[in-house]
């Protein structure tokens, strides 16, 4: 999608009839606005269409937002928890695996 305006303008609203009469130019105007396209059924809408491109720089663009609400999220639970300094850490490896300090 990246710089494309993806709001559904009028222009963008027709008729599963319309849609159906002359669906080559309707194809073709949705590769070139990468916009999705409403198609109604007796006035109200009923299906959005897109073109496989676009759809899949959304798809990619869902996958990046997840990422980044996964870190966010791991981050967060960084803060909460209490740590343990990393004196006390090499003293219980060092007792675990019976190594002598320097």
């Amino acid at each position: 999608m990246g710089k494309t305006d993806t709001m559904i303008h009028l222009s963008d609203i027709h008729s599963l009839t319309d849609f159906q009469r002359d669906a080559k130019t309707h194809l073709k105007q949705l590769k070139k606005s990468g916009r999705p396209s409403v198609l109604t059924v007796n006035g109200k809408a009923a299906v959005v269409i897109q073109d496989a491109a676009a759809y899949q720089s959304m798809l990619d663009l869902l996958d990046r937002a997840e990422a980044i609400a996964g870190i966010q999220r791991g981050l967060d639970s960084l803060h909460r928890e209490e740590g343990e300094p990393a004196s006390s850490v090499f003293d219980r490896i060092q007792a675990k695996h019976r190594i002598t300090a320097p």
